[in-house]
């Protein structure tokens, strides 16, 4: 059995700035491991620009974010294994892979930092009536098949669900010459970054139709159209709304889950709203000497969001090997109000950094409100918001200053009161 001090499980822009902040942070002996015969994760094929805003203060596309972090892994002298499957991870740190170079083998891990991403939902978790021909895509699937492979998937389209992948390949696809009739988001809100909305709709004339879902699929062995229908405040269809496209191909753009087959086996407590580990202010889960950080913790609207929080990944991971441990009292952060989870779960004033960033989503949209946060009945915090979207990531700022004494600290949304400003 190979013995490595740290496994980073995932060589996308999570695992990547994970390593290279280990490396910095003093860890020789560190791996990644990619299951991709090359590194950069979903970047690669997120050909489209607005990655880097936060991180390098431009504008680049996908690959040119990812080359950023290759290249100083590089440089660093970072150990990468491409092309292998991580089968499973134990509760004793104990990781099996399997490669075409070594075959089946395990690894006795000092720490492991997981960042393995987020996959998509597929038609299978709709219910969709309907039969299955082809012409039925992922989102994502679409966009490696055009950006990647070289290869349109159809002409005619429809598209389900308003997340980012769906808006940027409604872009794509008429960008293409394919026609992009409508697309459809069964909430009465867009699961997507308003920018996007704006660049990838508005400005092709792409309409968006809200509170509307596809209630049957037309075709047998090839789609020949789709059934739309509005929804009630329940989401049932509601009878005489029905539209029919004609098209051959429908994508699916119906949200992304974090990949937690790993942290299942190695008994990891996952979040029952954001479906990924629940953890501390270390990233640490609930099994010692596991951490995680990027999608495959709760999925993020902006990629320079998980660099940052797999860089403290890292570091976390290294302190841990280097022997320091969590403090004795922890306080539980609470989601009320629309706050719809926190990431963390917990934090530990004693041995937290000087201030921790914690981030959440809400659950519906919100307009002239105010994210309000609470130690017990002291307000630490209150900051206003014109508006706030489950599309958007939001996050507050804890002060460590603040935290002492504290046996529970609640975020929530507060209403403005009419005529305030």
């Amino acid at each position: 059995m190979k013995h490595i001090d740290l496994v980073i499980v995932g060589g996308g822009p999570a695992g990547l700035a994970a390593a290279i902040a280990a490396r910095e942070a003093g860890c020789e002996n560190l791996l990644v491991i990619e299951r991709e015969r090359v590194l950069g994760g979903i970047l690669n094929q997120c050909i489209h620009n607005g990655f880097g805003l936060h991180t390098f203060k431009e504008e680049l596309t996908g690959p040119e974010y990812a080359q950023r972090f290759i290249d100083k892994a590089v440089a660093l002298d970072i150990s990468v294994m491409t092309d292998s499957m991580v089968l499973s991870i134990t509760d004793k740190r104990v990781v099996t892979v399997v490669n075409s170079q070594e075959g089946l083998f395990e690894i006795q891990a000092g720490a492991i930092v997981l960042a393995m991403g987020c996959r998509e939902r597929s038609r299978g978790a709709l219910n969709i009536p309907g039969h299955r021909p082809a012409g039925v895509y992922a989102a994502g699937t679409a966009q490696r098949l055009v950006n990647m492979e070289g290869y349109l998937p159809g002409r005619n389209v429809v598209i389900l669900g308003s997340g980012d992948i769906g808006l940027i390949m409604a872009r794509r696809m008429t960008l293409e010459g394919a026609k992009v009739h409508v697309v459809a988001e069964l909430m009465p809100f867009s699961g997507g970054l308003k920018r996007n909305i704006v660049q990838c709709l508005d400005d092709f004339g792409i309409p968006l139709e809200l509170s509307t879902t596809v209630v049957d699929i037309h075709g047998k062995d090839r789609l020949t159209g789709v059934t739309l229908a509005k929804v009630d405040d329940k989401m049932r269809p509601i009878a005489g709304t029905e539209m029919y496209y004609q098209c051959d191909t429908l994508l699916l753009s119906v949200g992304l889950v974090p990949e937690n087959e790993l942290s299942l086996g190695a008994g990891i407590a996952l979040s029952p709203v954001h479906n990924g580990p629940i953890v501390t202010d270390q990233l640490a889960t609930n099994v010692a000497g596991i951490f995680a950080c990027g999608n495959v913790l709760h999925v993020h609207d902006l990629v320079d969001f998980v660099s940052q929080e797999a860089a403290q990944a890292g570091q976390h991971a290294v302190a841990y090997l280097q022997g320091a441990v969590a403090g004795e009292t922890t306080v539980p952060l609470v989601a009320k109000g629309g706050v719809r989870y926190t990431v963390p779960a917990t934090i530990c004033p004693q041995t937290m950094t000087e201030d921790v960033t914690v981030r959440f989503r809400v659950g519906q949209v919100y307009q002239k409100a105010a994210i309000a946060v609470y130690a017990g009945e002291r307000l630490l915090s209150r900051r206003k918001k014109k508006i706030m979207t489950p599309g958007e990531m939001e996050e507050v700022v804890l002060k460590k200053a603040d935290l002492q004494g504290a046996t529970a600290v609640t975020i929530t949304i507060e209403q403005e009161k009419e005529g305030t400003a």
